[in-house]
């Protein structure tokens, strides 16, 4: 682990961010949270203590949040002032609706409405001022009986893992002024729940010796590389309308799944992602019968910081892929026991810092092109840094969010009603979601998340009715 990079100037601190891992993620996600006011409190939720809170947060425990990015040659890092804040942008609005009218907007990823405007998050010598790391529109109803609280955050400096933890640490300090425990000053140090550690390791240095000498060679399917004409095009859903599936398995289901995980020893994720992606690839095939032979990709999201060696608590994204791909219809075919052990291996190879320090050489190594493309010129509509995109007729990317204390938010007024995750137009996309009673009964601060209902978000072309599936149609909302 490295240390922050000793002050140039009195007061200026900088670290790297996006020379190492975080590179791919130059853009913005964002995250509706809604809010009920049960008990008709007056000061629900007020904008004056959210905003007295998350200021009191930045300043004493993520500075950095507080900061911008500095471009130097090939590397970004971030820069941040003990005298000087940019603090992060404060929006609010109120709305003569009805609650349920809100619930409804919340439900459908009404972003234009609830979520604060950003820039496109692409970080160059032009934008680097004006790139905020953090984001917050509350809207607020006429009848104060619920409001909304829409963030966005840029994905160099939080992965899942960093950014649910930042949100309890505020929600912890607004819930301190809200019971009338002190309000402390914002120079006073404000005491957090879950502390964050800044700093990210210079990854090339975590090679092992033997590794440098005679590095093990892996296949990288999640990270193939695509034209630099096709880099956003591997965005959209070429041609194809999508739509957004959503899906609730309850715990007496889960424990079903697990019993069959536990007779092929593979893991509840693996089971859980053999059976959808082989129902979807079948229903893929029944639709388009051409299909077949063409490729099918399940990718995965991996936090790489026990198998590198980071802190756990590293405020940072270095959240890394791990993939399979077969033909369409081998995968319809495959015996569900059998894809779940393939899976099982994609995962576990992540466990390996051997593999993990394989992607870091791919990433690297890659680098160089993509910004060589964007300054020649061949990449004149780019808008993120991601290039490391795969063209697959059927594509499985499965991101799990369900051990995250996303319910545990507690302002001073009780847990989030409800989260939404965005709404992403790509085929494929798979969002694993805790629901409501995974925070049932936890006291604020406490990273225990409870057996409870999943939520499955999942992304799939209109012309694809989940309900014809036996398996799916189970679990659809």
């Amino acid at each position: 682990m490295t240390n922050l990079i000793e002050p140039d100037t009195a007061g200026e601190h900088r670290f790297p961010v996006t020379n190492n891992l975080s590179y791919m993620y130059q853009l913005y996600c964002s995250y509706i949270l809604l809010f009920r006011n049960t008990d008709a409190c007056a000061d629900f939720m007020s904008a004056g203590i959210l905003q007295q809170g998350l200021q009191m947060l930045v300043r004493s425990h993520y500075r950095p949040v507080a900061g911008w990015y500095e471009v130097c040659g090939d590397k970004i890092e971030s820069v941040y002032d003990d005298q000087t804040f940019n603090d992060p942008p404060f929006s609010k609005q109120e709305l003569d609706i009805e609650f349920d009218e809100l619930a409804k907007h919340v439900n459908d990823s009404n972003e234009t409405l609830l979520v604060p405007d950003a820039p496109a998050g692409l970080i160059s010598k032009e934008t680097r001022k004006d790139l905020p790391m953090f984001l917050v529109k509350a809207t607020y109803l006429s009848s104060n009986k619920g409001m909304a609280l829409g963030v966005k955050y840029h994905h160099s400096l939080f992965d899942g893992a960093s950014f649910w933890p930042f949100m309890n640490n505020w929600a912890y300090v607004c819930k301190t002024i809200v019971d009338g425990q002190g309000a402390p000053s914002s120079s006073d140090t404000v005491d957090i729940p879950f502390p964050p550690v800044f700093g990210f390791p210079d990854l090339e240095g975590t090679q092992q010796e033997e590794d440098v000498q005679t590095p093990k060679q892996f296949a990288h399917p999640e990270y193939e590389l695509v034209p630099p004409e096709n880099c956003f095009k591997e965005f959209q859903a070429c041609g194809d309308t999508m739509k957004e599936t959503r899906m609730r398995i309850e715990v007496a289901e889960q424990h079903e799944i697990r019993a069959s995980a536990k007779i092929a020893g593979v893991s509840f994720i693996s089971m859980l992602s053999a059976l959808l992606w082989k129902e979807v690839n079948r229903l893929r095939l029944v639709a388009k019968p051409g299909v077949g032979s063409e490729r099918s990709l399940y990718t995965c999201t991996v936090n790489p910081r026990a198998a590198l060696g980071l802190p756990a608590n590293l405020c940072a994204s270095p959240v890394l892929n791990s993939a399979v791909t077969r033909s369409v219809a081998e995968i319809a075919q495959f015996e569900t026991n059998d894809l779940a052990v393939l899976v099982n291996q994609t995962i576990d190879q992540c466990n390996s810092s051997e593999y993990m320090r394989s992607s870091i050489r791919f990433l690297l190594a890659h680098r160089a092109h993509e910004l060589d493309d964007e300054r020649n010129g061949r990449m004149p509509d780019k808008k993120l840094m991601l290039v490391y995109i795969c063209p697959a007729a059927v594509k499985c990317t499965v991101s799990s969010s369900r051990t995250f204390p996303i319910y545990h938010t507690d302002f001073g007024f009780g847990s989030p009603a409800y989260v939404r995750p965005p709404y992403l137009p790509f085929d494929g996309c798979w969002r694993i979601w805790p629901t409501p009673e995974s925070a049932a009964g936890v006291a604020p601060g406490s990273a225990v998340v409870k057996e409870a209902p999943i939520e499955i978000y999942l992304t799939q072309p209109e012309y694809i009715d989940p309900a014809e599936s036996p398996l799916i149609s189970r679990f659809l909302v």
